[in-house]
């Protein structure tokens, strides 16, 4: 896994001994090489840039397969046609595609999947986009015709943002390479709707900041030469995209399937040139990764270093709620003996995970899920302190219906986002002329019928199994994508590749499609992963009740958030003002917090708003945003 920048500008010629030439001192090259250390924590292992006539290209490179042949960026020619290419991701099918391309009589260099992309474009074009199974983005620049293609994988787990900026293109794994390029941070009413009408949440394709974007999912850009001196085309394209058809597969065979999918899955992601590990947190998903990764690691020879996370004083302060009825330690440590895995229970603290809330906007660029991401920022860092690839349990809610709002009838009936209907929270503390200003209920709720109008449709589908459809990709297309771009920052800032073997678009395409009746078998919750996993788990594992994510329980946890937002909404110049007002402030901290209520998901209540608006106000300070 990797970091990518890069600019583009066909009308300009980089190398012109007006900036410098060849030489080390090309202002341009400057400038590709601070872009390039911005993001330098996606691959701390290799680095290198490469400056042609029209286009920069930055690699930055986490070495996890052919330690000493898949270096980037990389270029290959064929039959007269020749691109450079810098790649962040994993295919998971490359034996197949390198064996379908054996018939275009090619020449392998590396056992890579970079050489497999590369060549695969140049016999076969755009077409072959399709073809890849795995996670990716990456920019390809073609000499010929002096195009560059920017592509991102079908579910968007590998970011990728661009922007516009005068006569140039600039992209980047992340905002702030695009920043380290010259662009200024800028903010406008979306990109404050996009804080607190859908945040963490953020709409598909935006960047956040100020005209700023992202790739898609399943698309790519095209940038050819201008046809006038100032501006470049720009075509995009879906290569991928998910379809709405009728299920008509038994449920035995059914159940059949979705188990070849998911062993199949897994074990093609523990492709890897270094050991791998995985988060065992004692529920359904990461506990059936983690068998399946174990039996094929023993198989080999070898073992599986499981990890589970936790919050110190949750012993004693832990308490049930409808969203969360058990600590996770107990249910890990069982499934770490049964499999037999080598593991380990790692804690944070309240000052930890506090301070970290800072470092997980400096990992996203932008406000994120407060100490839920801050907390996993930490996790990561100290898995990466002894791995380097990790597999998760991440996206099986989403795609098998684990939710509360998949089952519960009043929230997955609600007109809205059913994981932030209640937009009173999100209010309750804004200045008034401020909170004025957004229309929040507007942008929200034209962000969700835009979603709605996309989802895949069949025919077939009853009136309530439409609805269920609806549901199904709302998760898909937002709360999804809010969890993988969470688990990509977290790791990636950290150096660890986290992989997500839910996120299979073989497995996505699949389930989408099964009806309820059968995804939710007699009443039970994603009874279809129950069934793949009866031969692998314990009954206590396989029945128990969904828990997400842990948080603390620790009532000093939230005095910590107090006296900091506090003190921040004080200081002189706080970056807070006309943001937050005081007197609400004062009255919410004095108010009992309702731990069970989130305004955000499962997880995000009350100290969770506190945090949020420590990140707000760290990053408008930080970002320098006016």
């Amino acid at each position: 896994m990797c970091g990518i920048a890069g600019f583009y500008q066909n009308n300009r010629d980089f190398l012109s001994p007006e900036y410098g030439g060849t030489s080390p001192e090309n202002k341009w090259r400057t400038r590709l090489l601070n872009m390039q250390h911005s993001i330098k924590h996606r691959g701390p292992d290799d680095d290198n840039i490469l400056l042609f006539s029209h286009v920069g290209l930055a690699h930055t490179r986490l070495s996890i397969r052919d330690i000493d042949g898949g270096k980037q960026p990389m270029t290959n020619s064929y039959h007269g046609r020749t691109a450079t290419i810098v790649y962040n991701g994993e295919i998971y099918n490359t034996h197949e595609l390198r064996a379908k391309l054996s018939s275009y009589a090619m020449r392998w260099s590396t056992t890579s999947d970079t050489e497999v992309i590369l060549k695969g474009f140049l016999a076969m074009g755009e077409n072959f986009f399709p073809l890849l199974n795995g996670i990716f983005s990456f920019a390809i620049y073609v000499h010929n015709s002096e195009e560059l293609l920017l592509v991102r994988d079908p579910l968007g787990v590998k970011p990728l943002f661009y922007q516009e900026f005068g006569d140039a293109l600039v992209f980047g794994s992340e905002p702030k390479a695009l920043f380290a390029y010259g662009i200024t941070p800028e903010a406008d009413t979306n990109c404050w709707n996009e804080i607190f009408a859908l945040g963490p949440a953020r709409t598909l394709g935006s960047g956040g900041f100020k005209h700023m974007k992202e790739v898609l999912p399943g698309h790519y850009l095209c940038y050819s030469p201008a046809r006038t001196a100032s501006r470049h085309r720009c075509i995009e394209k879906a290569f991928w995209s998910l379809e709405g058809q009728p299920h008509t597969d038994s449920y035995s065979d059914t159940i059949e399937h979705v188990r070849f999918l998911i062993h199949d899955s897994i074990e093609r992601q523990m492709v890897s040139d270094i050991p791998i590990c995985s988060f065992l947190s004692g529920g359904l998903d990461s506990s059936l990764v983690s068998a399946i990764a174990q039996r094929n690691l023993l198989a080999q020879g070898s073992k599986l270093h499981t990890f589970s996370f936790d919050f110190k004083g949750n012993d004693r302060n832990f308490k049930a709620n409808s969203f969360q009825s058990s600590l996770d330690r107990p249910f890990a440590q069982l499934m770490a003996k049964h499999i037999g895995s080598q593991h380990t229970f790692l804690e944070c603290d309240n000052q930890t995970q506090a301070d970290y809330l800072y470092k997980a906007v400096d990992a996203r660029d932008f406000p994120c899920m407060a100490d839920v991401e801050s907390s996993m920022l930490y996790f990561c860092e100290q898995v990466a302190a002894t791995n380097q690839v990790a597999l998760t349990g991440e996206c099986a809610d989403e795609i098998f219906g684990g939710y509360p709002w998949f089952h519960r009838q009043e929230l997955w009936q609600k007109n809205t986002f059913p994981w932030s209907w209640d937009m009173e929270a999100r209010k309750s503390l804004l200045c008034d002329d401020f909170l004025h200003s957004l229309n929040m209920e507007e942008y929200a709720q034209h962000a969700y019928d835009v979603t709605l109008a996309e989802t895949p449709r069949c025919e077939a589908d009853t009136k309530e199994e439409a609805r269920r459809r609806e549901i199904a990709w709302l998760n898909v297309r937002w709360f999804m994508m809010t969890l993988l771009n969470r688990m990509d920052r977290t790791s990636m800032y950290s150096g660890l590749e986290a992989r997500v073997p839910f996120a299979d678009p073989r497995i996505l395409t699949y389930v989408f499609n099964i009806p309820w009746e059968i995804k939710c078998h007699h009443g039970q919750t994603k009874s279809l992963l129950l069934e793949a996993g009866k031969d692998l788990l314990l009954d206590s594992v396989l029945y128990r009740k969904k828990s997400p994510y842990p948080k603390t329980y620790d009532p000093a946890y939230e005095q910590l958030l107090s006296h900091r937002l506090q003190e921040m909404l004080h200081q002189t110049n706080s970056p807070l003002a006309g943001i937050v007002d005081p007197a609400k402030l004062e009255h919410f901290l004095a108010s009992p917090r309702d731990y069970g209520k989130p305004w955000y998901g499962q997880l995000m209540a009350g100290p969770q708003m506190l945090a949020y608006l420590l990140q707000v106000g760290y990053w408008k300070e930080h970002y320098h945003i006016s």
